[in-house]
């Protein structure tokens, strides 16, 4: 419920109450790590590597004459034939199947590269950032959440460290309740199918709503009606005319968010006579 304060101009009497209705966490795989390979009796082992893109490997032999060279034309790697004991090592930058080979034995090894997983996104959509709401509040919110290279399987939602809710799929929501005054942050947390995870939080106040209450009312003729109400900044409040009181016949002449308290209103156009006022704080959204 919204209470209203109204009254005329005319007499500058005060009239009745009236009441309306109103960040982001990396994947793991893009941690560089190695992957080991010997030679062994004239053998690679292991013959096929799986690794991550930006993962490096390092190739060791402790006897013979041996070399690891990539088949490709230049050859991506290459260390040159190498008596023992000898190390050599390459980071492999992109995805993709890379054969090589001991240019001086002629055996063979593949290095497969896995593409790095690129992270979710994350947007709370709803509510706006430093939205401000009247206590015991009530909050929906809401979250748009995307994977450019695999699927998005769940979208956690805090209030604080606090868990929520967890979402597995879209439309992806959670509502929080009674929240009383004070500050609070809103987090929503996407995991991929991959594992990786990105984080979205806002931060949001819970007021106690000010009394309604009119003041400094000025009128200067023929057209200008002035006065100020009590407000909290941040909160919604609609002000609204009538010539008689009815219930039906209020005209609604603004609906804004408080800048400051007092908020003040001026109706350049108060020709009709008499002319009730009232303001009424909006719900929460």
């Amino acid at each position: 419920m919204a209470n209203y304060m109204r009254f005329t101009f005319q007499n500058l009497l005060a009239a009745a109450a009236a009441a309306i209705l109103p960040c982001l966490t990396a994947p793991l795989s893009s941690f560089a790590a190695t992957a080991n390979v010997s030679v062994i009796n004239f053998a690679f082992v292991p013959a096929a590597t799986n690794i991550f893109a930006g993962d490096q490997v390092v190739w060791t032999w402790g006897s013979g004459f041996h070399s690891t060279t990539s088949s490709q034309t230049p050859p991506l790697w290459d260390s040159l034939p190498q008596n023992t004991p000898f190390v050599f090592s390459n980071t492999f930058t992109s995805g993709g199947t890379f054969p090589y080979l001991c240019t001086v034995h002629g055996f063979t090894g593949t290095i497969n590269v896995a593409a790095a997983n690129v992270p979710p996104t994350v947007v709370i959509t709803n509510p706006a950032a430093n939205a401000v709401f009247a206590a015991p509040a009530s909050v929906t919110i809401r979250a748009s959440a995307a994977d450019s290279d695999g699927t998005v399987t769940n979208v956690q939602f805090l209030v604080g460290p606090t868990v929520l809710a967890n979402q597995a799929a879209a439309p992806f929501s959670a509502v929080t309740s009674n929240l009383a005054t004070g500050g609070y942050t809103l987090s929503a947390v996407a995991s991929d199918n991959l594992g990786a995870t990105a984080t979205n939080s806002i931060t949001i106040s819970v007021v106690t709503p000010v009394p309604l209450t009119i003041s400094e009312i000025q009128q200067s003729p023929p057209a200008n009606f002035q006065f100020n109400y009590a407000a909290n900044a941040g909160l919604s409040y609609v002000v609204q005319r009538s010539t008689d009181l009815a219930s039906t016949n209020w005209t609604t002449l603004l609906t804004n968010i408080a800048a400051g308290n007092p908020a003040t209103f001026t109706d350049a156009n108060a020709t009709n006579n008499p002319g009730f006022y009232r303001v009424g704080r909006l719900p929460n959204p």
